[in-house]
């Protein structure tokens, strides 16, 4: 196995600069690897290099240059990569946008952003159709080609006939770390997205830091493999697979569909896996519901050799068998979830950090998983606590340039040279990090007193028939916490649900003032996604969006009877 270029080899410029240099140096070794069924249609470094030139060509022709904003809507895909590369080397800024945002959500970025031209591309069947007509007729479209299952996009030009046109771009960009990177715009648990502004300079610094120091340990990866199916507008896939491939000139493979998922992670087997705690959850719950329960699972690999053997093929099953950087971030993972990855032979480390902070925050030390906090701050990285709101304040040199056209945003998050983050936490005594929830969810009862929800909801999440979990009680007279069941809650028992359901109730509220008590557990069986509003693009939990759904039935619920209740079809 042949290991990446060691540190002193490494040239230290942007990630532009790397891509020139391994579209050289490493022309026919394999870059992009997108599945179509049993197949993987594989692009070299060179091939990939053609294209991106060929389609900077046609942008140039359509008037985008140095500082133009160019949109790019679209699943993960080769093309996403290759369009953005071709943003790139115009000079140009890229804007890349959720693929799934409802058409009022989409209106609300492309006027926003104020993009000229727009790259469309792998999207949901019927999604285009459902908001192409938000699209303002002065944004010029160049579409990519049909990927099967997906829509059909006709509107606007056709990406092969403009390769097919056009002759590569020989000029290199080179830019300068103060140019304008991307434009990336919140997910937004609460308010308007607001358009984040990255110069290279974000990346660059925040990249030589770990390059010097090796505290993720993205240069001592073993290979370059890389798995890309969270949204790539967000930065953290931004970053730890889009830009580390390209610093390492290594090899970025695609997810086709959410069915073929499991199938082609297990073809890739990446030496870095980036994923939110929902996939976490989900790969784990997936192997206790093959096993027949977390009991028979224990039991089985806790045997001599057998179990060693098993946990072997479960790794491999689940496309980890390789992974030497396992990283988990958005929300915090439940410390129940990474113990038991540890067992399994997966060391999850935490990473806390945002779009403002290009990702860069704090990370879990190599050899230290302190339980119920996200690690030490980066080098570089200095954090304080507000004294007054507990709110954590962060600066570092890859911090935001602020936010686009929107002064006013930028000078409430950027005061007096710190990043006000929104998040509460607190610092303990060896320089770990604890979260404690945001500033903006904690809510007043019916008796005039706060109550922050994140702590008591950690606890659930150890709960593997719980799949989503919100504390909610704004006006009421107690909080109570709702519970979306896992596939595995909803075929197990309900009595075995209700005890173990009841027992963390019950360890939550003891040591809790009156006012904090959770007064019942609801268990719902509606599912909290995208579609419904209820979850963020990056599966966060809209609060208010719960509120707005059961705030109704809040009262009621609290004057049942039952610890436990269980809600179908929302009915009170």
């Amino acid at each position: 196995m042949s290991r990446v270029q060691s540190p002193a080899q490494v040239e230290f410029t942007t990630h532009l600069h790397h891509f020139y240099k391994w579209e050289q140096k490493k022309s026919d070794a394999p870059f992009l690897r997108q599945p179509y069924g049993r197949t993987w249609k594989v692009l070299t470094w060179r091939e990939a290099g053609d294209q991106i030139r060929r389609i900077a060509s046609a942008l140039a022709d359509r008037g985008v240059q140095k500082g133009s904003l160019v949109g790019l809507l679209s699943k993960n895909c080769y093309h996403w990569i290759l369009a953005d590369l071709a943003i790139a080397l115009r000079g140009a800024v890229s804007v890349p946008f959720y693929p799934n945002l409802s058409a009022r959500e989409l209106q609300t970025v492309l006027e926003k952003s104020e993009i000229t031209h727009l790259f469309v591309g792998k999207l949901d069947p019927g999604y285009w159709d459902s908001v192409k007509h938000v699209v303002p007729p002065t944004i010029q479209i160049i579409h990519f080609p049909p990927y099967p299952g997906f829509s059909v996009v006709q509107e606007g030009e056709d990406w092969d006939e403009l390769v097919q046109k056009y002759p590569p771009q020989t000029e290199n960009f080179l830019p300068k770390s103060e140019d304008l990177w991307t434009i990336l715009y919140t997910s937004g648990t609460t308010g308007t997205p607001k358009g984040v502004m990255l110069p290279y300079r974000c990346p660059l610094e925040f990249l030589r830091q770990e390059y010097t120091y090796r505290e993720i340990g993205l240069f001592d990866l073993s290979e370059g493999r890389f798995f890309s199916y969270l949204p790539l507008n967000h930065i953290a896939e931004r970053l730890a697979i889009e830009l580390s491939c390209l610093y390492l000139g290594g090899t970025i493979s695609f997810a086709e569909n959410l069915d073929t998922f499991p199938k082609n992670l297990e073809e890739t087997q990446p030496t870095l896996f980036f994923g939110v705690p929902r996939i976490w959850q989900r790969f784990r719950l997936g192997v206790l519901e093959r096993f027949g329960g977390e009991k028979r699972y224990q039991r089985l690999t806790r045997l001599p050799l057998l179990g060693s053997l098993l946990k072997s093929y479960i790794r491999k099953k689940l496309g980890l068998a390789r992974v030497e950087l396992a990283l988990t971030g958005a929300s915090q993972t439940p410390d129940a979830v990474k113990l038991w990855f540890m067992d399994l032979g997966v060391y999850v480390r935490d990473v806390y950090a945002m779009t403002e902070n290009c990702a860069g925050c704090t990370i879990m030390p190599k050899n230290r998983n302190k339980l119920g906090t996200v690690g030490k701050p980066l080098t570089g990285v200095k954090l304080q606590i507000d004294p007054e709101t507990d709110e954590i304040l962060m600066w570092a040199p890859w911090v935001m340039d602020g936010y686009y056209k929107d002064p006013e945003k930028t000078a409430e998050v950027l005061r007096d040279g710190w990043l006000h983050t929104g998040d509460t936490g607190s610092i303990d005594e060896e320089g770990f990090v604890r979260v404690t929830g945001r500033v903006s969810d904690a809510f007043k009862t019916a008796k005039g007193m706060f109550v922050v929800p994140a702590p008591l909801e950690e606890p659930f999440g150890k709960l593997p028939y719980a799949e989503q979990v919100c504390v909610v009680g704004l006006a009421q007279v107690q909080p109570l916490v709702l519970l979306t069941l896992s596939e595995l809650g909803r075929t197990e028992a309900p009595e075995t649900v209700e005890k173990a359901v009841l027992e963390i109730l019950e360890a939550v509220n003891q040591p809790l003032p009156t006012y904090q008590k959770l007064a019942k557990a609801v268990l719902l069986d509606e599912v909290w996604s995208v579609e419904n509003d209820l979850l963020t693009p990056t599966l966060k939990i809209r609060r208010r969006k719960i509120d707005e759904r059961y705030g109704a039935y809040y009262e009621t619920w609290l004057n049942r009877p039952e610890k436990i209740l269980w809600i179908r079809n929302q009915a009170a």
